[in-house]
């Protein structure tokens, strides 16, 4: 497996100061996407990197959005969309202007959060998986979903501080692989579920590097966690796992770039950020030294194939049909698993 660029690519994203205007657009983003390894092709025509400005997490940056925070591209996760739609902050975009959309995962691009109502409202860029990482020297044998309610792990567990991430571990736990079988009976067995691994919390994580820290000292055994955390300890040679048995259970997530209303930039220069992003060798770049996987289904066939077969991506259409896709949860369910969620939390 590739691993040996990720520490210099996460390093590289500091560089993207370099050139920062540029470009005359702002893109909103996570931290460490400012990386020119994702958009080299607009540091080659523009000269240097656009500007960036970061947000902590989708919500954060929904609610900046909504204060009249303004810039050009901003970069959500799928389940956000259909709220930044509501609230009439994005637009369409131009799949004409989009040089690789036809080389794009079908999967991925199908997605009723990308296209919908005839238009397409993002372009997707990354996505990765959610599944069981744990320490292989500290857990004895084969491991699964339902022992981290085992009182073997008790204070050696961490779930993620989101609820849909942590309602996909409890969904797939109790058997529901698809959000429209989760059931007011598959619910409360979730639920149940939940409360029983709750006794083995030692934190929810909202903090990549927390998570990654607490596992490299063996103060957490098991988590729930995005794939990134085997990545990052991986490269420091701490022997860990990430379970990508669909028998056991993965869930798959989708993020990208939408064309903000209020953006003062050129549209040139955002298509030309959009093209950057979506060609084979950003995705080469980015399943090598981040170990996310890419959009582009061209990708796959120039990135090293050992990193590729490594991660599970060899067949990434039937990766994604076998894992719980992330995001679909009616927002009537959703609104009962966030209330439900903190009750867990808080011990009831």
């Amino acid at each position: 497996m590739n691993i040996k660029s990720l520490s210099a690519g996460l390093a590289l994203g500091a560089l993207a100061a370099f050139g920062a205007n540029a470009g005359q657009i702002t893109v909103f983003d996570w931290s460490g996407y400012d990386d020119p390894g994702f958009f080299n092709a607009y540091v080659e025509k523009h000269g240097g990197a656009p500007n960036f400005s970061f947000f902590a997490d989708d919500h954060e940056g929904f609610n900046k959005l909504r204060s009249g925070f303004k810039a050009d591209l901003a970069h959500p996760c799928s389940g956000l969309i259909g709220k930044m739609r509501a609230a009439d902050l994005i637009k369409p975009l131009d799949t004409a202007r989009l040089d690789a959309w036809e080389e794009l995962l079908p999967t991925l691009t199908k997605l009723p959060e990308v296209s919908s109502d005839g238009q397409v409202w993002m372009l997707p860029f990354d996505w990765g998986n959610t599944g069981l990482v744990y320490r292989t020297d500290l857990v004895e044998g084969e491991i699964d979903l339902q022992a981290l309610a085992d009182p073997a792990l008790a204070g050696k567990v961490s779930l993620p501080d989101v609820v849909e991430d942590a309602y996909g571990f409890a969904a797939l736990a109790v058997g529901v692989s698809d959000w429209s079988e989760m059931t007011d009976e598959k619910f409360q067995e979730a639920s149940d579920f939940l409360r029983a691994v709750h006794k083995n919390v030692r934190f929810y994580w909202s903090d990549q590097g927390q998570l990654d820290a607490a596992i490299k000292s063996g103060e957490i055994h098991a988590a729930w966690a995005w794939n990134a955390t085997e990545l990052a300890l991986m490269v420091d040679d701490v022997p860990v796992k990430l379970v990508r048995d669909p028998e056991v259970g993965v869930a798959s997530w989708a993020c990208g770039y939408v064309h903000l209303k209020d953006g003062t930039g050129s549209d040139e220069d955002v298509y030309d950020f959009l093209n950057a992003l979506s060609d084979a060798e950003s995705g080469k770049y980015l399943i090598e030294a981040w170990g996310y996987a890419h959009a582009n289904a061209g990708s796959y066939g120039i990135a090293d194939q050992e990193a590729v077969k490594g991660y599970g991506y060899s067949d990434p259409e039937g990766f994604m049909a076998e894992s719980l896709f992330g995001f679909r949860v009616p927002n009537e369910m959703a609104a009962k698993m966030l209330k439900e969620f903190e009750r867990i939390k808080a011990g009831f």
